[in-house]
């Protein structure tokens, strides 16, 4: 018998306000690291044993927005440059149309599928340990400029790949723009607000899809959205003083480390 089947309880429980609250510090935490916090949602879900429904899909997907708000309040002067306002537009286009058409495939069947974030949490790791063994350090300050259109679009392209659960939006922007040259604080802080029309949207369409399923769950719902927002306050302080000093190699470690002590201890 598995650990899993051990831990599990006979009647799987539903969402509550008490795994709202856990569930919205995991991803606070999360989101703005190159760790992906849909995996850590999905994962800290099956660790809590909580029955898989349309409602706990959909509010994995719209408390994401709670954290991502927590840039409007920290970075609302750079949304008044229309020039980056224009880049964000660019950059958002290539990854909504990517997600509006696989939509029903990623919520069917990869939302909510452990092994699929295992692989990718894996995955994803290797690369940025390789990506990080051969990135140059990079102490330019931050510098919008730097972006074209051009480069916009294809970070939004690196975005598209997120939907992916288990990818990480921020990897694979960060990643993607350091590979077209951006500095890593310039493309950090763009990841950040490249998040906010991104999660707007994504959270808009699940409300829209899934209203029957939210309808009666609203309470949870604005108490994971609520905790995630105050977290991830914290959190996004906490990785740019990180990013100053250190590279993004021990988040692949601990990509890693992750997926395999996950599969041993809830898989095997």
């Amino acid at each position: 018998m598995t650990a899993a089947a051990l831990l599990a309880p006979i009647v799987q429980p539903t969402l509550d306000a008490a795994h709202a609250v856990v569930l919205g510090i995991v991803e606070g935490i999360t989101e703005f690291l190159p760790i992906s916090s849909t995996a850590h949602l999905i994962l800290a879900s099956k660790a809590l044993g909580l029955e898989e429904t349309e409602f706990l899909k959909s509010f994995e997907i719209i408390i994401q927005l709670g954290a991502i708000l927590s840039v409007v309040v920290l970075y609302w002067k750079r949304f008044l440059n229309i020039d980056v306002l224009k880049k964000l537009v660019v950059a958002v286009f290539p990854t909504g149309v990517i997600g509006l058409t696989v939509y029903k495939a990623i919520k069917g069947y990869l939302l909510g599928n452990v092994t699929v974030v295992l692989w990718t949490l894996l995955i994803g790791g290797i690369a940025l340990i390789i990506f990080e063994r051969f990135q140059q350090r990079d102490d330019r300050d931050v510098d919008f400029s730097e972006i074209t259109y051009r480069k916009a679009f294809l970070i939004g392209l690196f975005q598209a790949i997120a939907v992916i659960p288990g990818v990480s939006r921020s990897a694979a922007t960060i990643v993607g723009g350091s590979l077209l040259g951006v500095s890593k604080r310039t493309i950090v802080e763009f990841s950040f607000m490249l998040a906010v029309p991104t999660m707007i949207a994504a959270s808009g369409l699940e409300l829209v899809k899934n209203r029957s399923a939210i309808n009666g769950n609203v309470g949870i719902l604005a108490i994971g959205f609520v905790v995630s927002f105050i977290t991830a306050i914290l959190a996004i302080k906490s990785f740019l003083g990180y990013i100053k000093k250190r590279d993004f190699s021990a988040f692949g470690w601990y990509r890693i480390a992750l997926a395999v002590v996950f599969y041993l201890v809830f898989l095997r």
